[in-house]
């Protein structure tokens, strides 16, 4: 597993729960490192450790931490830079989910190694659209739950009225329902292109 989603799991507790909450599950899980290189890569099964034991030890399933983390990475003033690099794909949330097919491939411009999910966007017409999240393979890690928390958080981000729904899952793919009630609900957050960078 590329170094950089446990780091994003590990930012994510720390900057929502505290240092104190991380290193009890670290300890708990036996897990002898408490901090993840971005750019090291780890045996997937310590993933699929810390998400069981985040699960456990917050009383949350599965699938709504991993919608959380989501969210974290797109709204979290520590991880601007995820943000910034998804507000480039255009003005609106229109914009932005039509872009999101060519999101693996921006992302390993950024990071050689990361292999994100395929991402397969077929519109319904009426502002109904459907999302297919290609599976990770061996790594067993579902990223289309993931991927419900950034729409989510990016629909906020452009002031737009969304309705999601995880669908399931195939033998290929996840299946996201995006429903568009409304572009322009609400203002949105201001984006500048100007602004400095910040990795995670």
């Amino acid at each position: 597993m590329h170094g950089l989603i446990n780091r994003a799991i590990e930012k994510f507790v720390r900057d929502s729960y505290g240092d104190t909450l991380w290193s009890e599950v670290i300890t708990w899980l036996g897990i002898e490192h408490d901090t993840f290189e971005s750019m090291m890569r780890y045996d997937p099964e310590v993933t699929q450790q810390l998400l069981q034991g985040l699960g456990a030890r917050l009383d949350r399933a599965r699938d709504d931490l991993l919608e959380d983390i989501g969210t974290y990475l797109v709204s979290h003033r520590e991880v601007e830079a995820i943000r910034r690099l998804l507000r480039f794909s255009g003005v609106d949330f229109l914009d932005f989910l039509h872009a999101l097919e060519d999101l693996p491939d921006r992302a390993r411009l950024a990071v050689t190694e990361l292999d994100l999910p395929s991402l397969s966007l077929h519109a319904h017409g009426a502002g109904l659209y459907r999302l297919d999240v290609g599976l990770s393979g061996a790594e067993d890690l579902r990223f289309g739950r993931v991927m419900m928390g950034i729409l989510r958080a990016m629909a906020d981000d452009y002031g737009a009225l969304v309705v999601l729904d995880h669908r399931g899952t195939n033998a290929t793919h996840e299946v996201i329902a995006v429903q568009l009630l409304d572009a322009g609900f609400a203002s949105g957050r201001v984006f500048d292109l100007g602004a400095g960078r910040q990795a995670v």
